[in-house]
């Protein structure tokens, strides 16, 4: 917890007005520690929670109710046919100070820096995350990426053009409906040419952006993250954003060391408290009635997250359906939650999509335990009563003990009990699974995904590896061109209600298929201190500490 950042001068008032309070810190921890501030090459939430409080989008999510809001950009229009999108971007936006800056002096965003952050975004360049979002969608993109494979072209793509200084319009190939909470995406945060030229290479380690928050300090320790004191935003009271003067992020062991560093005060917010902690997390009875456990309060927020197994389909054995299939009939889901997570979710009986506002999940039709079916789909791949089957590994980026290795415990219960198959629990970082993934040496691992937007395709994208796919982001290799086909006709479909029954289409053949293991449904609980004034959460996690301010609680 030695970490240490020093703020520079601040000028605003120590009161503000309405209730709010400027200065003080808010301190947290992370279980895996954050390698990159730089939103294209972002891969995980640990990375975006922080990249989010140094870069902003064009457009964002309300916290409040997951609509589609103005960011950097202050306006836009959307044209009859739908195909091309205007954006009038915000004045007065600067970026942080930075020596990659003629004089150290952050300038002024324009609609070039909007231009220069999207198309490097449509690159093929391997620190780019997102290189599919746009491949078929804005105007060139393809091109683009495809002669982006190494290093930046000076050429540009074609359907993102500059106007006026303060005005960006984007033409898409064809219309698309959602086009704008894709360009919520936390990947997608603005960031100056300048940075990009001055850092290269190292431009992960020197984070310059416009958000409420510029980078302090970045050791072996954690991250300080310090008051942008030029900030743009303010709050309804005219109050300039944000109050905070610091935000320390530090790393924890466990989530055991997190609970008790909570406890002592050490820090002041837990992210995804496992349910069944929270009677645990402050201590006993006796100390609350002597008032020695920490003021707190507890959200939870319905979560747009799935827990999965992943199951590499390019290779045996599960390049075979039927063991796939097997895989998924001889799971209870019920019980792995109510058992081995006590409680803690909600086991998935649909699709791959969770429940999205708008979306029918309940249409898709999802698998549930069913042992006959399971042995006879292995006996179908040649293993009956699982003799011959391979041994399989299943990664599992966690500790001995904690949530997610009692879920593969009962896993590997229940394979054993109704396949006679043995599973091999594997323990490691989430840089080693990510690594085995990518090289094709993990077959089987469990993970999770969080809505970048809400939006299906977002979890659907997962699985196509079509001509617009990009290299990697299809970690199952599940090839399959009916699908290709549905959800690039999703895509392109400006009814609402049609795009929505083809992603449902998209959805049950991923299921009927097998290509995953969908597990859990969560929900999104956070514990803070009660000091910890105006903190919000959604259901996509994302974290704002923006409005947040420190104000002691009465006593």
């Amino acid at each position: 917890m030695l970490l240490v950042g020093c703020g520079g001068k601040d000028t605003q008032p120590k009161i503000a007005k309405g209730s709010a309070v400027y200065g003080g810190e808010l301190r947290f921890m992370s279980a895996e520690k954050v390698e990159k501030l730089f939103p294209l090459a972002s891969e995980d939430v640990y990375e975006q929670r922080m990249n989010n409080q140094i870069f902003e989008t064009l457009l964002k999510i309300d916290q409040n109710d997951s609509d589609v809001v103005p960011a950097l950009a202050e306006s836009y229009t959307v044209s009859r046919d739908a195909k091309t999108y205007t954006f009038r971007i915000r004045k007065g936006v600067f970026f942080h100070d930075d020596p990659c800056f003629s004089g150290g002096d952050g300038r002024e965003l324009t609609a070039d820096d909007i231009k220069f952050s999207l198309e490097l975004a449509c690159s093929g360049l391997p620190e780019n995350r997102v290189g599919n979002l746009f491949l078929n969608k804005i105007k060139g993109a393809k091109a683009f990426h495809a002669a982006t494979k190494y290093e930046v072209v000076n050429q540009s793509v074609s359907g993102i053009n500059v106007k006026d200084k303060y005005t960006l319009e984007i033409s898409l190939e064809s219309p698309f409906v959602g086009f704008d909470k894709m360009l919520t995406h936390s990947n997608l945060g603005v960031f100056p040419k300048e940075a990009y030229d001055k850092y290269g290479a190292t431009v992960a380690k020197h984070p310059v952006g416009t958000g409420p928050f510029k980078l302090g300090s970045w050791n072996n320790n954690g991250i300080v993250l310090e008051r942008n004191p030029a900030y743009w935003r303010k709050d309804r009271f005219g109050n300039t954003l944000p109050f905070l003067d610091r935000v320390l992020l530090t790393y924890a062991k466990s989530k055991k060391v997190e609970l008790l560093a909570f406890r002592k005060s050490k820090i002041d917010l837990i992210l995804k408290i496992p349910a069944n902690e929270i009677e645990n997390t402050l201590g006993t009875l006796k100390e609350a009635q002597e008032g020695k456990t920490v003021k707190h309060k507890v959200d939870s927020k319905n979560s747009l997250s799935l827990t999965y197994i992943g199951l590499n389909n390019g290779v045996a054995p599960f390049a075979d359906k039927n063991v796939r299939q097997a895989f998924n009939f001889a799971i209870d889901r019920a019980e792995l939650v109510n058992t081995w997570l006590k409680g803690e979710g909600y086991p998935v009986t649909n699709g791959f999509v969770p429940a999205l506002s708008g979306y029918p999940s309940n249409n898709v039709n999802g698998f549930s335990r069913n042992v006959v079916q399971a042995q006879q789909a292995l006996t179908k791949a040649g293993f009956p009563n699982g003799v011959g089957f391979p041994a399989v590994e299943i990664y599992v980026n966690t500790e001995a003990g904690s949530s997610t290795y009692q879920l593969v415990k009962g896993l590997q219960s229940q394979l054993k009990a109704h396949l006679n198959i043995d599973l091999k629990i594997k323990l490691c970082t989430l840089r080693e699974r990510s690594a085995a993934i990518k090289s094709g040496k993990a077959h089987m691992w469990i993970s999770g995904w969080i809505a970048d937007y809400p939006d299906p395709q977002n979890f659907l994208d997962l699985f196509y590896s079509g001509k617009n796919s990009a290299t990697g982001k299809n970690q199952f290799h599940f090839v399959n061109s009916t699908f290709n086909n549905l959800l690039e006709a999703a895509m392109k479909e400006k009814s609402v209600s049609k795009r929505t029954d083809l992603w449902v289409k998209c959805d049950q053949m991923i299921i009927n298929e097998a290509v995953v293991i969908p597990i859990y449904n969560d929900d999104f609980i956070t514990m803070v201190n009660a000091k910890v004034r105006n903190f919000k959460t959604n259901s996509m996690e994302i974290l704002d500490f923006s409005t947040i301010f420190i104000r002691e609680p009465q006593k």
